[in-house]
């Protein structure tokens, strides 16, 4: 799964995974769903775990999905918003994760992933928000 999560002052939780800490792109929280738990759930769980962010459960909404190369998965889109809790990331899973208005989004996804389609949607909404 891959979140994007809002706080309610018109801000995107982004974050850098661990793993590639040196290539500044933007990501978005997420993971894999476990057994016998929904995307929903697993779309809570994972941002909890890596960020330490709670999400509103009645917030997450399914946005779309994307065939995933690796490891032959489907990627799995939500979106929701922030209910409570600071930012603390688990290091073995993010190497830093912070919030950005859509005037200072560091580099972006690249425009075929499903990241980054959840993140031009949210720009379009903030966009015609200000019309």
């Amino acid at each position: 799964t891959v979140a994007l999560i809002l706080n309610g002052r018109n801000e995107l939780l982004v974050c850098r995974r661990a793993k590639e800490p040196a290539k500044g792109t933007l990501d978005l929280p997420g993971g894999f769903i476990d057994m016998a738990e929904t995307g929903e759930e697993g779309v809570a769980r994972e941002v909890k775990e890596e960020t330490g962010v709670e999400v509103d459960p009645k917030s997450v909404r399914y946005f779309g999905s994307q065939p995933w190369p690796f490891p032959n998965s489907l990627m799995i889109a939500f979106t929701a918003e922030w209910q409570s809790g600071d930012i603390e990331i688990d290091p073995t899973e993010i190497a830093d994760a912070k919030w950005f208005s859509v005037n200072d989004l560091p580099m972006m996804p690249p425009p075929l992933s499903i990241a980054r389609r959840l993140i031009d949607a949210w720009i379009e909404e903030v966009n015609a928000s200000h019309e």
